[in-house]
């Protein structure tokens, strides 16, 4: 007596092994030939077999066409956009083998790439924690206080990076105009607005600067053996600072560089101009943008910034 009906193709899992001379060709090739791991082939096999599901007709008649309405049908069920491109790499493969053996006349997948995945942001500071963050250290050598709190406001201030920071020099500041050139990614140089709450801070570290610094070092910024600070000290000392503030989060330059261009975007929503101001030369999701002249920046930035408001 029959136990029941056959389940169809349709109802098997991903685990279960391709059903397809094809496949199970190119699985044994990659195995021995290509010297591929078991959890490699194990990843191809699911990946193929739910080909295999997708589409039941003859290898040779699967189109470009076809494998992008997968694809897009696998993003509109909610599928991970890895998990997509893992897929279609398995697909690129096997129809290259195909092509190789003449079972098919082109690849299909050649050139066809799944979506992006997003990149994780930092988490954000609000306007508060960035407050709490800023505030002036207690008990601390009164120059190491100094130049941490410098170097804090000016990362939240004018959005640095790490390696901007590092690499300023005592001529990159003009405190009477309130700008700091930077030179940024692929030697693009910009100016940025230094407000005033960072402009005093930048003030009384120059005042304490010389008891460091060594005789001609340009650095703005220098450790007590007189030289350039590094990267590492600073992320080392921004991590302190927030410690110090007993936020729930770890501190680093780079959060501070999102705070402020998160804090300046709810304020003012003028995107293009912060992309400026961070000297982003494009972005993933538009074309180049249009240069907005510095007056217009600095309009964004003193109407905009916590911390940044010129006096008048």
């Amino acid at each position: 007596m029959s136990s029941g009906p056959t389940p169809p193709p349709e109802a098997a899992t991903d685990s279960s092994p391709p059903q397809d001379a094809d496949i199970a060709a190119f699985l044994a090739h990659l195995r021995d030939v290509r010297g591929h791991s078991p959890h490699t082939l194990q990843a191809y096999r699911r990946d193929l077999a739910q080909l295999r599901r997708l589409h039941a007709g003859p290898w040779s008649g699967l189109t470009a066409a076809d494998m992008r309405r997968i694809a897009g049908q696998q993003a509109r069920e909610g599928r991970h956009p890895r998990s997509i491109q893992r897929f279609l790499s398995a697909a690129r493969g096997f129809f290259a083998y195909q092509v190789e053996h003449r079972r098919m006349p082109a690849n299909p997948a050649a050139g066809l790439r799944g979506p992006r995945a997003g990149r994780a942001l930092p988490r954000d500071l609000d306007v508060d924690q960035a407050q709490q963050a800023l505030t002036p250290a207690e008990g601390l050598d009164p120059i190491l206080a100094a130049r941490d709190q410098a170097m804090l406001e000016l990362l939240y201030s004018s959005g640095l990076r790490l390696s901007e920071l590092t690499g300023l020099d005592l001529t990159d500041l003009d405190l009477d105009t309130g700008l700091v050139r930077v030179l940024g990614k692929g030697r693009r140089e910009r100016s940025v607005p230094v407000g005033r709450v960072a402009r005093d801070a930048i003030r009384s570290w120059l005042e304490r600067r010389g008891d460091w610094a060594a005789p001609g070092e340009r650095a703005l910024f220098v450790t007590r053996r007189g030289g350039r600070i590094g990267n590492r000290a600073v992320q080392r000392r921004v991590a302190e600072a927030g410690r110090r503030a007993g936020l729930d989060v770890r501190l680093h330059p780079h959060r501070l560089r999102h705070a402020f261009a998160s804090h300046l975007l709810e304020s003012s929503g003028d995107l293009r101009a912060i992309q400026e101001l961070l000297g982003h030369a494009n972005l993933e999701t538009t074309q180049i943008y249009t240069h907005l002249d510095y007056q217009h920046l600095a309009q964004v930035y003193d109407a905009a910034h916590p911390r940044a408001r010129r006096s008048r």
